[in-house]
């Protein structure tokens, strides 16, 4: 784990005390006001650094309000290419208020990223505010947030994986043909149990240790597209959709390292045609 986000988690976990169709956007401000927890781990990321609310078209988060499966729960976060005085976007931070891990994932974008967006799958223990927070490069910090109704997902056990051999499998798909400067849309699969440690075996009685994917990178030709450090609050057989821009040909590569230090790795070979 990178030794922010570490650092991040561990003064959270200390202060906190290890205390639906379709996708809504937004939520009652009563569902996501500051909280008890928020303040701590707001103060763990950004110690005393001002946190606005990101005002219209900045920051947009689309989640149910009400989830169908508390171990899946799928959530889509969009914000502006730059933002007037403040520059591009470079970081997301993803936070459960309720989770047992309340830093469920910090994603940032590099040179080669399109646009500061994210599309995943979650765990959500409890009903709970979600809420991101995005970094511009300017060090300026706006947060949005959404209320979900979920509970057990993060104690929910993981399916059952018949060939063990097929944990670290990884693939990337390009979503639409790749045109030279244009962004395209990437998706990101890999099989692992990410096992949260909250799960108990009913026939051992004993809890499944954890284990889970902690930091994946993403890179073409080189050059970071995206790094996200990654916490068990994603949801098993980790899933990303994110944009990329190509410039030539290139090799588009993800790496992943997970808690039991295992790596991981594929690449995608990409011929960016012209229009």
């Amino acid at each position: 784990m990178f030794p922010r986000l570490r650092q991040a988690l561990r003064a959270a976990w200390i202060a906190i005390g290890l205390s639906s169709a379709g996708l809504a956007l937004g939520a009652e401000a009563a569902d996501t006001g500051t909280t008890d927890i928020w303040d701590k781990v707001r103060a763990s990321l950004f110690g005393g650094r001002s946190v606005a609310d990101a005002p219209p078209g900045v920051l947009e988060l689309r989640v149910p309000s009400r989830a169908a499966d508390a171990a899946t729960v799928p959530i889509v976060i969009k914000a502006a290419e730059a933002i007037p005085s403040a520059g591009r976007i470079r970081t997301l931070h993803l936070v459960i208020d309720k989770n047992p891990s309340p830093v469920a994932a910090v994603f940032r974008f590099g040179d080669l990223s399109a646009r500061a967006e994210i599309e995943t799958r979650v765990r959500i223990e409890e009903y709970t505010p979600v809420r991101v927070v995005a970094e511009t490069e300017s060090g300026a910090l706006y947060v949005t947030s959404a209320f979900v109704k979920a509970s057990g997902g993060c104690s929910a056990p993981a399916q059952k994986m018949e060939d063990t051999a097929r944990i670290g499998r990884m693939r990337l798909v390009l979503e639409d043909d790749p045109v030279a400067g244009q962004p395209v849309p990437v998706r990101f699969s890999m099989i692992h149990p990410n096992h949260s440690g909250l799960v108990m075996d009913q026939l051992s009685r004993h809890y499944v240790p954890a284990w889970y994917v902690r930091s994946l990178r993403v890179s073409y030709g080189g050059r970071t597209v995206l790094e996200a450090d990654i916490d068990f609050s994603i949801s098993e057989n980790p899933n990303f959709r994110f944009y990329f821009l190509p410039e030539g040909n290139g090799e588009l590569r993800a790496e992943a390292v997970d808690t039991r230090d295992l790596q991981y790795e594929t690449s995608l070979q990409v011929a960016p045609g012209i229009r």
